[in-house]
C-alpha cells in the first residue's frame, strides 16, 4: 500500500524526498535505474507535471542523470551529497535551535550531551 501524502507539504517536495530517501538508504544505489516520471505518474496517482516537478531539480542538482530513451539513473557521489546536504540541514533545523534554547535555559553542553545520550538509550557515561 502506497503511503498517502503529507498535507503539509508540497507533494512534489514529498516525491523528491522520497527518491533522496531511497538514495541515502541504498535502495537506490550509483549507478541504479531511477523511477521514471511515468512510473512516479501511476504509482503515486500524481500529475505528470507533480512528478517532474520533483524529478528535475535531482537531476540539475547532479543526484540523477538522464540517458536519453532509458531513463534516470543515480549519479555517482549522489549518496554522498544529499547526506551532506542534509546534515547541514539538520544543524540548521534542529542544533541551531537546540543550542540557543539551551543557551536561555542556562543547560551546559554536558548537560546536553547526557540528555542526548539518555534519549538513544545510552546513559550517561
Amino acid at each position: 500500500m502506497v503511503k498517502p501524502f503529507d498535507q503539509d507539504k508540497p507533494i512534489y517536495v514529498q516525491v523528491r524526498e522520497k527518491i533522496e530517501d531511497q538514495i541515502i538508504s541504498e535502495q537506490l544505489k550509483e549507478g541504479d535505474q531511477a523511477p521514471s516520471t511515468n512510473q512516479l505518474v501511476h504509482f503515486y496517482k500524481i500529475n505528470h507535471v507533480t512528478a517532474a516537478k520533483g524529478v528535475n531539480p535531482l537531476v540539475d542538482e547532479g543526484i540523477l542523470y538522464k540517458k536519453r530513451g532509458l531513463g534516470m539513473f543515480v549519479e555517482v557521489g549522489a549518496r554522498e551529497k544529499l547526506i551532506q546536504k542534509q546534515k547541514e540541514s539538520f544543524v540548521e533545523d534542529y542544533v541551531v535551535k537546540l543550542v540557543h534554547e539551551a543557551e536561555k535555559l542556562e543547560i551546559t553542553e554536558d548537560e546536553i550531551i547526557t540528555f542526548i545520550k539518555n534519549v538513544k538509550g545510552r546513559g550517561a557515561e
